[in-house]
């Protein structure tokens, strides 16, 4: 076996009461085309309360994969990935979510592209299924748009900010992972902190386009303002271990709600600001119809266009509130952060 030639793929999922996600998540490893023998499935379980322990021994008598299993005490996802390490048998890692569902191609991809390259760590994109409902086409357009910054980072080629593999669908070598040690346990954000410390060990990382997977991502708004909230107050975090892991662009939404609370205060009292607000208003509801008519030519629906007023302005606000209200307590006033 050469240097990177991994002859198994250890497939590590960390979950929390997520059944049926995993009910169909499993049922595509079936539809994998790759050997079965060349890769093993297993579950990092945080402590889940649901069903959990019992899909997975059907699952291991009928399904024809190697699956494992491993439960903890809950400790977060980051530590949920670092036990599926140390159980896990592979030479290599690759960590997905329980909301994904995998291409019939996908790990063939994956494995290709490691040999050919000789790479120690790769990233992937995610994508939608036509049939997923309208709000999580929605979610997934607001997430992967240029207009929204999503676009811009998270793929190679041309982009504003650094390319991180996210723990939705990356991976590593057992030896990389020997050097530079696990995720961070205990915080949000915490697979940008582990890809900064592969690229940082100088590592070859490669992003493979073609190993996409099915990203489900939250399944209503209030879901997807929490992530997205958490998300801006992770940012300020990852600042504080290394200036680095902040750039121009990760600004942008804080910037943007800023000054819309601003102005929408100060138009209150000042004239001026007036003008200026119904200015912003005007230049926002034209970006929305923007992404409306691209949205609908994406999907060549409209249902999805139609909640983008609803969705864009929750990410852009959830993320930028998180980051403001994290930045004043851990750079204003130097507060530690909270487990």
């Amino acid at each position: 076996m050469k240097k990177n030639d991994y002859a198994l793929f250890s497939i590590i999922i960390p979950t929390y009461n997520r059944a049926d996600e995993l009910l169909e998540l499993f049922a595509t490893f079936e539809t994998l085309n790759f050997p079965t023998e060349r890769f093993e499935v297993v579950v990092a379980d945080d402590g889940s309360t649901d069903s959990t322990p019992q899909l997975i021994a059907e699952t291991q008598q009928k399904n024809k994969f190697t699956l494992r299993y491993f439960t903890q005490q809950k400790k977060g996802p980051g530590a949920a990935r670092n036990l599926g390490m140390e159980k896990a048998d592979g030479d290599f890692f690759i960590f997905i979510d329980s909301d994904v569902l995998l291409p019939t191609d996908w790990l063939r991809h994956i494995a290709q592209d490691l040999e050919r390259e000789q790479a120690d760590s790769f990233g992937g994109p995610d994508t939608f299924l036509k049939s997923f409902p309208p709000l999580l086409k929605a979610i997934n357009y607001s997430m992967t748009s240029f207009i929204t910054t999503g676009g811009l980072r998270g793929k190679k080629g041309k982009k504003l900010a650094k390319y991180y593999p996210r723990s939705f669908n990356m991976g590593l070598s057992r030896a990389l992972w020997e050097k530079i040690g696990g995720f961070h346990p205990r915080f949000y954000g915490e697979d940008i902190e582990f890809s900064h410390r592969i690229i940082n060990s100088g590592a070859k990382v490669i992003f493979i386009e073609q190993a996409f997977l099915y990203h489900k991502r939250r399944t209503n708004l209030k879901k997807f303002y929490s992530q997205v909230y958490k998300m801006g107050s992770a940012r300020i975090f990852l600042y504080k271990i290394d200036k680095a892991m902040l750039e121009p662009l990760h600004t942008i939404p804080a910037v943007a709600t800023f000054a819309a609370l601003l102005v929408l205060f100060g138009a209150l009292f000042w004239e001026p600001l007036r003008w200026l607000l119904g200015g912003g208003l005007v230049l926002g509801i034209l970006i929305l119809l923007f992404s409306m008519a691209d949205c609908y030519f994406k999907y060549k629906e409209i249902r999805p266009a139609l909640l983008l007023p609803f969705v864009i302005p929750a990410q852009v606000f959830g993320y930028g509130l998180g980051f403001i209200h994290n930045f004043i307590r851990r750079v204003v006033f130097g507060l530690e952060q909270k487990n």
